[in-house]
């Protein structure tokens, strides 16, 4: 992520010193950033992922550059806009869904995603990844995949393993036709 804006800064600024995350949500509706006072107000999508920082770094533009790694996922409650701009709200972590092995049958999605692992950019994020473990490879496959994010937010917010990768699969399918 390339940070800029003074709120985000500070935000990360924060976050490094008091080895917090900070959340990121899909925004629904209207913009991040509000023109005018009577713009609509923004709504996120109800699931979000707390994001911690794990590298950073001053790159071009004098921007700064930060690396992020998704946590744990959370529900958003109520929200409201800070002084300096910056949006926050009350949440509640989700629980996370036990591990299940992956059926013989979807051995295909394993192929798909050690396919999509050897592209540069994700190559240089050294994922861990548990290619036995049903959620591990749905929740990469989600992420992963170059699909819209309305798409990717509605796979992230099924709390079933099987559902997500039925979804996946016939997402695939889609694209292999």
């Amino acid at each position: 992520m390339r940070i800029f804006e003074p709120r985000y800064v500070d935000m990360v600024k924060k976050c490094m010193r008091t080895n917090r995350g900070f959340g990121i949500l899909l925004i629904q509706e209207g913009t991040e950033v509000r023109k005018e006072s009577t713009d609509a107000p923004v709504r996120f999508a109800s699931l979000g992922t707390e994001a911690k920082i794990v590298d950073f770094d001053q790159i071009e533009g004098n921007l700064l550059g930060i690396l992020v790694e998704g946590v744990r996922r959370f529900r958003l409650g109520s929200s409201w806009e800070e002084e300096d701009h910056l949006l926050v709200g009350d949440i509640e972590y989700v629980e996370e869904e036990p591990s299940c092995a992956l059926a013989k049958g979807d051995q295909n999605l394993v192929r798909i995603l050690e396919e999509l692992i050897k592209h540069p950019l994700i190559e240089k994020l050294k994922l861990n990844i548990d290619y036995s473990n049903a959620v591990d490879v749905s929740y990469r496959l989600s992420e992963l995949l170059p699909i819209d994010p309305v798409i990717k937010q509605s796979l992230l917010e099924l709390d079933v393993t099987e559902n997500r990768i039925s979804e996946l699969k016939k997402l695939i399918n889609g694209f292999q036709k």
